[in-house]
Order: C-alpha cells, then structure tokens, then sequence
C-alpha cells in the first residue's frame, strides 16, 4: 500500500459556515483494500496511506465512485485546537 500513497490525490479545502472539507482520491492498486459501504475511522484511512493534519472525519460515501474519500472538520480546526 505504501508504494502507492505517492498517488494519492488531495483537493483543496473548501469550505461553509460550520465545516471544512477536501475529498482524497485513492488510486485503485489502494482502492481495492476498501471495505465496502463502511466509513473509516482515522488508523483506517491513515493505513491506507492518507496523511492529513488533526480533525478530519471520513463523513461520506460516494456509492458510484468509492475510492473518493470525502472528509470534513469543524471550520478553524487548528486554530481552535492547536498541537
């Protein structure tokens, strides 16, 4: 799995008046290693090789195109919970 997170693709955050959000786009040598219909917690997601700062969530399924990891974290995350 490793060997594949350089192709790992993150968005840009975007954002409302509560969350802020970025969808990861996981190649499909990682995408297999998906269960199916499940949210991921944090080790999970962090197994497959996304690497985020602190706060965010995997909130969302996308059923046509499961290997897009939609997440979110309360707007100004690190400014409220600094490290």
């Amino acid at each position: 799995i490793r060997e594949y997170s350089y192709f790992i693709y993150y968005s840009d955050r975007y954002q409302d008046d509560i969350s802020e959000y970025r969808h990861v786009i996981l190649p499909r040598e990682i995408a297999q290693f998906l269960p199916r219909n499940t949210l991921l917690s944090e080790d999970e997601w962090r197994y497959l090789g996304v690497t985020q700062s602190q706060g965010w969530e995997h909130y969302l399924i996308h059923s046509p195109e499961p290997h897009i990891l939609l997440f979110k974290r309360e707007k100004d995350y690190q400014l409220k919970y600094p490290v």
